[in-house]
């Protein structure tokens, strides 16, 4: 049985208050709060074993390169890799992106090729293939959306994923107003015509049980600070045959397999895309949190998100003629995540007034600014739920918008 409250003792920051008010934590797109066993390895790491990987034949620097790997099978098997070499350590999710944009699709994308994207981008999978479809010749395409839901026009996908398409790139969930893209339908459209796909799983891995072989895709984007790990760590999956065939991105120390004063040979997978010192610490944190998150069960990660979500769309429904809540009325068709606007206050005077009431929710285009024109505004207050978050947080967000609107109002009166 899923206990939200036994999940929330594991939390530590989760106990403190805000202005004299207990924290209600809503804005877990934006980061998650970290619970003690993620804590607790990077302090085993510095404490115990600190030392760089794969280089010393010392005690420290074995058992830092056997947990540093350990985590990355863990990454592996959490969405369903067939190897842990298909697993390489990034940054975050924007510099996964981006290493596909400089390699991949530098090496594959012609004139005259189209790269296909959805309305619902987050900048980082939206960016970088402007710039490629402006080095190459080629077009970027962007799938239509129905204004009835927000949502896919699934009808018209034809129209845009066509024999010309060389690369299809989607995000799995949106940040921006939290929809869940049909990727699989997406994915088989595209392999019908040969294009390569690109999931960026990094708001849906966090939420629901994602699998790399069932979506089909040839690369997948995670982050760990958006699923309980450390920030500044996030991890690339590609698929094998194409990770070989690829160039580096970084050059340096450990990617190398031989050095002359004039050429040098690549090191083998993962290693090719992994120069210079790793993050270790927090790829052993990631780890940690990738164990946390298969104890609590995904399965039960969703049911639990669904749940919330249902509950805050009811109760939102009593702000219906104030508050416009974007997305799908299903909450099975999106994630846990709350994106709304009124016209009568501002989302960051929003956001402020819901911070004195010590709730914590992100304000602003969430770096989606393409998407907030489409929905016709200029920004929305989103509040975004997690595993430990609660129907009584979702009560206290509702009741604290609805003084915020009476404050605002009468102010304007």
């Amino acid at each position: 049985m899923y206990d939200v409250q036994k999940i929330r003792k594991d939390f530590p920051i989760l106990s403190r208050k805000v202005y004299d008010k207990p924290l209600v934590y809503l804005d877990n797109a934006a980061t998650t709060q970290k619970p003690r066993q993620v804590i607790q390895a990077l302090v085993d790491y510095y404490e115990g074993y600190n030392a760089n990987v794969h280089r010393g034949v010392h005690a420290l620097s074995q058992e830092a390169t056997e947990r540093y790997e350990e985590a990355r099978g863990k990454v592996a098997r959490f969405i369903g890799a067939e190897s842990p070499d298909e697993i390489i350590w990034t940054r975050n999710a924007s510099e996964s992106l981006n290493l596909v944009a400089y390699t991949w699709a530098q090496e594959n994308i012609r004139e005259g090729d189209e790269i296909v994207v959805t309305p619902y981008e987050h900048h980082s999978n939206l960016v970088p293939w402007q710039k490629v479809a402006r080095d190459k010749g080629a077009s970027l395409r962007i799938l239509p959306m129905r204004e009835e839901d927000n949502s896919l026009d699934m009808e018209r996908v034809d129209e845009f994923i066509t024999p010309r398409t060389k690369l299809l790139a989607v995000v799995h969930m949106s940040n921006g107003i939290g929809i869940i893209n049909p990727v699989e339908e997406l994915a088989r459209r595209a392999r019908a015509v040969g294009a390569t796909v690109l999931i960026d799983a990094t708001q849906s891995a966090p939420h629901l049980p994602v699998d790399v072989q069932g979506l089909d895709c040839d690369f997948l984007t995670l982050s760990g600070h958006k699923m309980l790990g450390p920030t500044g760590i996030g991890a690339l999956y590609g698929r094998r045959e194409i990770l070989e065939r690829m160039e580096p991105f970084l050059r340096g120390g450990e990617m190398v397999l031989e050095v002359w004063y004039d050429r040098a040979t690549w090191n083998d997978l993962p290693m090719k895309f992994e120069a210079g010192t790793p993050n270790i610490a927090d790829a052993i944190g990631f780890g940690a949190a990738i164990d946390y998150l298969e104890a609590v069960g995904m399965e039960n990660v969703r049911d639990h998100e669904i749940a919330l979500t249902a509950h805050a769309l009811e109760a939102f429904k009593e702000l219906e003629e104030e508050i416009d809540v974007f997305g799908p009325r299903d909450p099975e068709r999106r994630g846990a995540i709350i994106s709304f606007h009124s016209d009568i206050v501002h989302p960051h005077d929003l956001g402020t007034f819901l911070d004195r009431d010590g709730i914590a929710v992100r304000t602003g285009h969430h770096c989606t600014m393409p998407l907030m024109r489409e929905l016709g505004v200029i920004a929305t207050a989103r509040a975004s739920c997690y595993l430990y978050n609660t129907e009584e947080e979702i009560d206290a967000l509702v009741d604290s918008v609805k003084r915020a609107l009476r404050y605002f109002s009468d102010g304007a009166g």
